[in-house]
């Protein structure tokens, strides 16, 4: 059997400190965790201590999101941001498309491409639907017009499905393109409104397998050993304790996919 690695994304435990995350994704038994870097990038004694933990644990740091592209984003001050990163052994940096103005999102994410090849990290364009970039074919139309050799496309479960997108139009999408995914479950109806959606994505999503979206036809549309970043914020286990909330989580994912 193929266990695919699993990484605890940083909004599964909103409330937790990075050391707090890195803890409880090594209790719980994650491979990798992911980071905010507004959270990290000018805490020196922090970084050091996040090094510490993964060699200490070898839980290591999956990926990065150092700022998301708005109208007014300066490539040039997300740069700390990716060599923490990097310096963490972070390979996947995930930003979201926020800019109403094409052209100029497209520039910004060449730029932002150019800058984490540097530091030898790919680039991870998320479609949200309540973004300007809200679509796979949205997401893609920029990684293609990027022209750069790291810029890829990450498929959040939740918005894929919201945006009105099918399993089968994965197999349409060059398996290149998509290096790992955000893995979360929810009701097969979507909220009605903007908001809705936006309070379900951090607040209401559901474990894999609770749900009704039809996870397991989309995983069988990956490679079978693609890494799964568990994103799921959700109010049934807000207050328990992190490592609890970590267990439980990586609990009913190893259910879900027969680990």
């Amino acid at each position: 059997m193929i266990m695919q690695k699993l990484s605890l994304h940083h909004l599964t435990l909103r409330d937790a400190s990075p050391l707090q995350l890195a803890d409880a994704a090594h209790a719980s038994g994650f491979n990798y965790y992911g980071l905010r870097a507004v959270d990290v990038v000018h805490d020196a004694a922090l970084i050091r201590e996040l090094e510490a933990r993964t060699h200490a644990t070898g839980v290591k740091l999956l990926d990065i999101e150092p700022g998301w592209l708005q109208a007014d984003t300066n490539i040039g001050d997300l740069l700390p941001a990716l060599e923490v990163g990097h310096r963490l052994g972070a390979k996947h940096v995930l930003t979201v498309g926020l800019d109403d103005d094409r052209a100029r999102l497209t520039d910004n994410f060449c730029v932002l491409c150019e800058a984490a090849a540097h530091f030898d990290m790919t680039v991870g364009l998320e479609p949200i639907t309540y973004c300007a970039i809200g679509t796979p074919s949205d997401a893609l139309a920029t990684v293609y017009g990027s022209g750069q050799p790291n810029a890829r496309l990450l498929i959040d479960a939740l918005q894929f499905f919201r945006s009105g997108a099918h399993t089968e139009d994965i197999a349409r999408i060059n398996p290149e393109l998509i290096e790992y995914i955000q893995l979360c479950d929810a009701r097969l109806a979507s909220p009605a409104s903007v908001e809705g959606r936006r309070t379900e994505a951090r607040t209401a999503r559901l474990l894999p397998g609770d749900g009704e979206l039809p996870l397991q036809a989309m995983l069988a549309q990956l490679r079978t050993d693609m890494t799964l970043a568990i994103e799921t914020p959700t109010l049934a286990l807000r207050g328990l304790p992190f490592g609890e909330q970590a267990r439980i989580v990586m609990e009913r994912t190893r259910r879900f996919l027969g680990h």
